[in-house]
């Protein structure tokens, strides 16, 4: 089953709004400050774009978190470009030690598995929501719809059979050897 425009939109939007709304919470958590207000807009406009293009079909659990994975380091590090580092590909500190950058990428990670598997069985629970009221409105539409009429067609007329009789029939494949009674002698 295909998603159209309006239930992609829907998809999109909610998955949207849990990443971003996730990555600045785990963003203020770990860091103590929000980000810029530019960069959740850019952000949750780049998150929106890209799942409007994924959110075509049913995704896997495994597909759902591998790719809030993915957006949540994006987001992390959009995040990160107003703060004194900049955009890097190692865990950064954001001014401070290791320890709390570990710290901010296990949280982040963690937030990340547990929000990809909810996701996951709201996507499920979606899709049999969806499975299930295609079928009833299929048996309503079908019970709905008028019966087909049967057109009597013009039977061709038989020959006459002449019936075989009963008798004739019965002893057709008999045998008699029977004959006159011999004369007593």
């Amino acid at each position: 089953m295909r998603a159209h425009l309006p239930l992609r939109l829907m998809r999109a939007a909610a998955f949207s709004a849990v990443c971003v709304t996730l990555a600045v919470l785990g963003h203020v958590a770990a860091g103590g400050s929000g980000p810029a207000p530019w960069a959740v807009a850019a952000g949750g406009s780049a998150v929106m774009s890209m799942t409007m293009l994924l959110a075509g079909r049913e995704r896997s659990t495994a597909t759902i978190s591998v790719g809030l994975s993915a957006l949540q380091l994006a987001l992390h590090e959009l995040f990160a470009l107003g703060g004194p580092v900049g955009v890097s590909l190692v865990p950064h500190s954001h001014g401070r030690g290791f320890g709390e950058s570990v710290g901010m990428l296990v949280a982040h990670l963690t937030a990340t598995l547990i929000t990809g598997w909810w996701l996951a069985r709201g996507e499920a629970a979606l899709w049999a929501l969806l499975h299930s009221a295609r079928h009833r409105l299929s048996v309503m539409f079908r019970l709905l719809r008028p019966p087909r009429v049967a057109v009597a067609l013009p039977r061709a007329v038989p020959s006459p059979v002449t019936p075989v009789p009963v008798r004739d029939v019965l002893l057709r494949h008999s045998v008699s050897r029977r004959g006159p009674p011999l004369p007593v002698a």
